[in-house]
């Protein structure tokens, strides 16, 4: 039953934070000035027929009934049409969340499999070489900016070694191999820095743990240093780092803006973009939302995780 506990209060906290968060990105986006309409007819447009595609885009109500009508769409998995492509924005989203959700992914692997050996190894290896040469490595990683060090990619790899396309997307169609080539690039310039934090602050977690009286305990009764840390350690210095790839997660889905726009990628993020150039509002509404949201249920599948690693935490709940 406290698992059951801690569960239905991470739900509650959920939907607290799902309610909230619609009502502040409706808020902030409709308060943007400038109209859509207007946009789309151009400055010299009469004055009735902007009013015609006002009552046709849905904008002539009132701000309360555009919001219940926006969320109440959204409940039903509708997310409005777009006033610019007059296209089901739920449509543009699913095509484009099969190129910004497996970049996630694909970045958020990456960084993982650089951040916990290297981590892991700095922490062992505490004030040699070795662990100089890593935490200055990730510092540097941390100062580069992930658009900077993606334009030296490309120079590189896609213009004088030709072994990847500068930019676009290949298609699903075209092959797995064929689609994952075309995202390795903007995979490694987006987890380059989020491996260099991720390393950090695993070498810092288990710095501490490895302080802690209980393995002193374990080294006293003979076990060494090594066994202590992969035995006892590691598993306990997994809480902080498990905060840190919910956050990078979420950051990977919300904040490749950048990325993808340099490479060309028909993503979520380059969507956002086109459509708060355009003043497509609905869009960038629904996909803000739809963003907030994967942070949310990342955010709650991590407090799920702080209980399977350290028990505690659902005796506590």
């Amino acid at each position: 039953m406290p698992v059951l506990r801690f569960v239905l209060k991470r739900l509650a906290s959920l939907v607290l934070s799902l309610a909230v968060a619609s009502v502040v990105i409706f808020l902030f986006v409709e308060v943007v000035p400038g109209d859509p309409a207007a946009y789309m007819l151009g400055m010299n447009a009469q004055e009735d027929t902007l009013n015609a595609l006002r009552e046709e885009l849905g904008l002539n109500g009132s701000l309360m009934q555009r919001y219940l009508s926006w969320v109440a769409g959204m409940l039903q998995g509708d997310f409005g049409t777009s006033y610019t492509y007059r296209t089901p924005v739920s449509e543009m989203i699913g095509e484009r969340m099969w190129i910004s959700l497996p970049l996630a992914i694909y970045a958020l692997t990456l960084s993982t499999a650089i951040a916990f050996p290297a981590g892991i190894w700095a922490a062992s290896k505490r004030g040699s070489v070795a662990d100089v040469s890593v935490m200055g490595l990730t510092q540097l990683g941390v100062a580069i900016p992930n658009f900077w060090f993606a334009m030296l990619m490309v120079l590189v790899f896609a213009i004088n070694l030709r072994w990847f396309s500068a930019g676009g997307f290949a298609g699903w169609d075209a092959g797995f191999l064929p689609a994952m080539k075309s995202l390795t690039l903007p995979a490694v310039a987006l987890a380059l820095p989020q491996a260099s934090i991720l390393a950090r602050v695993m070498r810092s977690s288990l710095l501490d743990t490895l302080g802690e009286d209980y393995i002193r305990t374990a080294r006293a009764k003979g076990l060494s240093r090594r066994q202590a840390l992969w035995r006892h350690a590691l598993r306990n210095a997994l809480i902080p780092v498990l905060t840190i790839i919910g956050l990078q997660f979420s950051f990977l889905m919300a904040g490749a803006i950048i990325i993808e726009n340099v490479f060309f990628l028909p993503g979520l993020g380059r969507m956002v973009f086109q459509s708060i150039s355009a003043r497509d509002l609905i869009v960038v509404e629904s996909v803000v939302m739809l963003l907030v949201f994967a942070v949310i249920l990342v955010n709650f599948l991590v407090d799920i995780a702080y209980a399977m690693v350290d028990p505690r935490l659902r005796v506590r709940a």
